[in-house]
């Protein structure tokens, strides 16, 4: 398997997962769904919007680097969340919405990115404004790994509530042989 077929499953089960996510949230009273309950990010709205934060700053470093990738010209033109906790929409619907609208853009974008652009150093600014220079594909799989690790806090804490996101398993959207 080649770096990029390994992204491009990271992409599909990243879509995958959002979507059973949100199918599970969208049980929640909007109460249960603010409610601080001690994460990261405090509540399960918080820890959506947290992710949906840091891929909008990922995807707009990327596109600030490789400035040929026409598949995320829509994160171009949004603006850059100036803080890791900004809560960007209090409606799940359209949280919901723009979450799937970036899983779309995700995919496209991994289908888009070439070998050489996987294996070529990715220079950008972290929050901080202190310069970085990682190679592009490690700095993918931290992407998606970032996004994993959020949503594990979220099924934990629907767990705890009572609600079941099912199967969570990256061998789940490995393709058969």
């Amino acid at each position: 398997m080649s770096v990029k077929e390994n992204m491009q499953l990271m992409a599909s089960y990243n879509q995958w997962m959002n979507e059973a996510v949100y199918k599970a949230v969208g049980e929640l009273s909007y109460a249960d769904l603010i409610e601080d309950k001690g994460a990261f990010f405090g509540s399960v709205l918080g820890t959506l919007n947290h992710n949906l934060v840091a891929d909008i700053i990922w995807l707009k470093r990327f596109a600030d680097h490789f400035t040929g990738l026409s598949s995320i010209g829509l994160v171009r033109v949004m603006e850059r969340p100036a803080a890791l906790n900004i809560q960007l929409f209090d409606d799940l619907l359209l949280l919901q919405a723009k979450r799937f609208e970036l899983d779309k853009l995700i995919i496209a974008m991994i289908d888009e990115v070439t070998d050489e652009m996987l294996v070529s150093a990715l220079e950008y600014k972290n929050m901080k404004g202190i310069g970085h220079s990682q190679r592009f594909g490690f700095t993918l799989q931290h992407f998606f790994n970032h996004q994993t690790h959020h949503r594990g806090q979220i099924t934990t804490l629907l767990s705890q509530m009572g609600v079941d996101v099912g199967t969570t398993d990256l061998i789940t959207t490995i393709p058969r042989m």
